[in-house]
């Protein structure tokens, strides 16, 4: 195993300031949790088994939320601040040359930020290498003092609250990102103290006591755009969730950015919502007001119209989603045509050239290849045959209070409107089911099935009713005499 580099994620702060009960690295952005972010970042630079998440607060909460990363996870039990993190992880760590320190709550990380400040420590052989930024306003951050302007050493961070007149107008910030050498960081690491406000030991305290000590420290700053963004927004947390949504906003915006960039047609982007890993084929049209959520993996050629959902779905090329249609865990093969307002609910499997029509429902379904079913249906836990129709208003009464079960529909079959079948059922290829029926037993290939009361007609009905009702009506309206005896 290279033990060259780790990555540690400091990930045990509770996030007070954001008034929630939930772990602060666990509120999202673009669709999925900071830490998740932080950690898809890390993950391209090296392998998630050298990854180490240091949980505390809620620790089981955070670990179950991103354990199928592949992370590892370091506890720091009664957090007393990212100095004492440093310190929980050393035992694994310790074996490391080298271990790049991030923070859970910084989202929009870039692996590329991550791999240039690795290569900036290795090729100026520090000890210590801080990330800074110089945004517009800097208030609030503490401030990267260099020993010179045209070199990297740094000669100290001083904290806003610390800062002299003179140093005041210093931009450059410190991001609270950096790497280490660790045989002179942990040689150094217990004379961090907890003389401060919070009685915490802060990992930052380290650039001072390394540069006493004669190590190298210095600073690299961003440069460029981090996802279509200025540079220091890339390492800017949230403390509230104001600065959470403004978070939310700027990845989504670069989302959109990217996709257009690859050829995705997306009218009125500000009014979409298009999640992180959201991926689109170029040639597809996205109207206002649209959804991509989650995993969301759609093809060329697509078109999208406004107020659909679509969440956790894969649809191919030359897809049509009409106006309002929400799908979610579903499948959808080339040239399917879905909607308006069809719901596809996990499970759905709609196959090449399918048409779901306005109002149609599906769950856990299978349509093949050319299947039709055009208004007001529900098809949940069912296998519909190529070709077959499904007229409107058709139900499979898939549960029987207890249990699911199954309706199998074969090829070329034709379901008259208002059907319903009762599953357990199969209805073999090329058979007809006559409208209004229910049907309750299997119906063979090729036959024509019609399970419903038999009509009779009653001539000369309605004129009869309609007489009776007029005498009835002129009977009620003769008044009556109080005194039965006067002529």
């Amino acid at each position: 195993m290279n033990l060259k580099l780790a990555v540690v994620i400091m990930a045990a702060g509770k996030g007070t300031r954001l008034k929630s009960s939930r772990p602060k690295v666990l509120h999202e952005i673009g669709g999925k949790p900071l830490l998740r972010h932080v950690i898809a970042a890390a993950g391209q630079v090296v392998d998630p088994a050298h990854i180490f998440v240091v949980v505390g607060h809620q620790a089981e909460r955070v670990k179950a939320a991103v354990a199928a990363t592949g992370v590892r996870f370091v506890e720091q039990t009664d957090p007393r601040g990212t100095g004492h993190a440093i310190q929980c992880a050393r035992e694994a760590v310790i074996g490391y040359e080298h271990i790049l320190v991030l923070s859970g709550d910084v989202p929009l990380i870039r692996p590329e930020t991550i791999s240039q400040l690795w290569q900036f420590h290795l090729a100026e052989h520090a000890a210590m290498t801080i990330l800074t930024a110089a945004p517009e306003d800097p208030t609030g951050y503490g401030r990267v003092l260099r020993k010179s302007t045209d070199g990297p050493e740094v000669d100290a961070i001083v904290e806003q609250k610390a800062l002299t007149l003179e140093q005041q107008t210093v931009r450059e910030i410190n991001s609270g990102i950096y790497a280490f050498k660790t045989a002179p960081l942990f040689k150094h690491l217990g004379k961090l103290t907890a003389n401060n406000a919070h009685a915490e030991l802060y990992l930052t305290d380290m650039a001072g006591l390394l540069c006493s000590a004669q190590e190298r420290v210095v600073a690299f700053e961003l440069a460029g755009a981090g996802k279509g963004t200025a540079p220091a927004a890339e390492v800017l947390g949230a403390n509230t969730i104001a600065e959470l949504a403004a978070l939310d906003a700027t990845l989504r915006a670069a989302t959109a950015n990217r996709l257009m960039a690859a050829g995705v047609t997306i009218f009125r982007p500000e009014t979409c919502v298009i999640d992180a890993d959201v991926e689109v084929a170029p040639d597809t049209v996205i109207e206002p007001f649209v959804q991509l959520l989650g995993a969301t993996r759609i093809g060329a050629e697509c078109l999208i119209r406004s107020y659909t959902v679509v969440e956790n779905c894969t649809l191919g090329n030359q897809v049509l989603l009409r106006q309002s249609c929400i799908l979610s865990e579903s499948t959808v093969a080339d040239g399917a045509k879905i909607g308006p307002f069809a719901h596809l609910r996990p499970g759905s499997q709609i196959g090449e050239e399918v048409h779901i029509g306005n109002f149609v429902e599906t769950k856990k379904a299978r349509l093949d290849k050319g299947a039709k079913a055009g208004h007001l249906a529900y098809l949940g836990d069912a296998e519909v045959g190529e070709g077959s129709n499904i007229g409107a208003g058709v139900i499979t009464c898939n549960y029987d209070g207890v249990h699911k079960h199954t309706t199998r529909i074969g090829k070329g079959v034709f379901v008259g409107s208002d059907s319903t079948l009762v599953a357990p059922i199969a209805v073999e290829d090329g058979a007809y089911i006559g409208a209004g029926s229910c049907i309750t037993k299997d119906v063979p290939a090729g036959a024509l099935a019609v399970a419903r009361a038999r009509q009779f007609s009653k001539e000369g009905w309605v004129a009869a009713r309609r007489a009776r009702q007029a005498s009835q009506d002129q009977k009620a309206s003769i008044p009556v005499s109080g005194n039965r005896h006067l002529p």
